[in-house]
């Protein structure tokens, strides 16, 4: 079975790490770029080819460089909570790529959060919601540059991301642009300020670890998957919640919600 080159943009990070670790268990040749290759695990740099760089100071040739001949680019550095610079980092790379004749672009995973996935038939959305859109709203700028481009992107969007053991992909609720964990009926018939405290309800089921999200990555890195172009939710199996004390002890992390 032929083993697709990735190319992983955040190795250092919490999902990053998953990401390389799992990467490397499949056989995949892998590439990592990181500002200080000292933060790589010693058994992981070992294992891949490390370039030493820094997403704020890049030029988009030095980005599409680093990415050009890998057949997958996994991108899960920065964190919302740097609202502008996470946008203009979102934007060099997807620019970056955008450089690079057609055929050779590969199929790129970037990440949002749940309040990106569409609540209700209309499509409304939690970012769109009171309090959320405060602090979210640079994953609706990022999913609408996405969606400018000819990139083959999928953009995950998860709830909290926990360090737990694994429950494996085909244990989760996984979706196609919608919650994983639809609200109660009603909710199509309420306004945003009623919404909001069932969508919050529901993150609880979206508590999923870090090792799970990187497994879906990995799953769906080919051209003709059905999730090219999509935004993809996944939440745990039904009945099943996380931990409040694991989701606060991450509520810093990057895509939370």
């Amino acid at each position: 079975m032929h083993s697709p080159s990735l190319a992983l943009l955040g190795a250092t990070g919490n999902l990053g790490r998953h990401v390389a670790r799992q990467t490397l268990e499949r056989g995949w040749p892998l590439s990592v770029a990181v500002r200080d290759r000292r933060r790589l695990a010693p058994d992981v740099e070992a294992r891949v080819q490390v370039s030493e760089l820094n997403l704020d100071t890049a030029s988009l040739a030095q980005l599409a460089g680093f990415v050009d001949g890998h057949e997958v680019l996994v991108f899960c550095a920065g964190v919302v909570t740097q609202g502008e610079a996470f946008v203009a980092m979102v934007d060099k790379v997807v620019s970056a790529l955008e450089t690079l004749p057609a055929e050779r672009r590969p199929v790129c995973w970037f990440l949002g959060g749940a309040a990106l996935l569409d609540l209700d038939a209309a499509g409304r959305r939690g970012v769109e919601l009171p309090k959320v859109r405060d602090t979210y709203w640079p994953h609706r700028v990022n999913h609408e540059r996405l969606q400018r481009s000819p990139l083959d992107w999928r953009l995950l969007c998860p709830g909290p991301m926990v360090d737990q053991e694994a429950l494996g992909v085909a244990a989760l609720r996984v979706s196609a642009n919608a919650l994983p964990a639809p609200l109660p009926a009603l909710a199509r018939v309420l306004p945003g300020p009623l919404l909001l405290p069932l969508f919050v309800a529901k993150i609880p089921q979206m508590i999923v670890p870090y090792a799970d999200a990187a497994a879906l990555i990995l799953e769906h890195v080919h051209r003709s998957d059905p999730f090219a172009r999509c935004r993809v939710g996944l939440a745990l199996p039904p009945g099943m919640k996380g931990r409040k004390s694991q989701w606060a002890a991450r509520a810093r992390d990057t895509h939370d919600a």
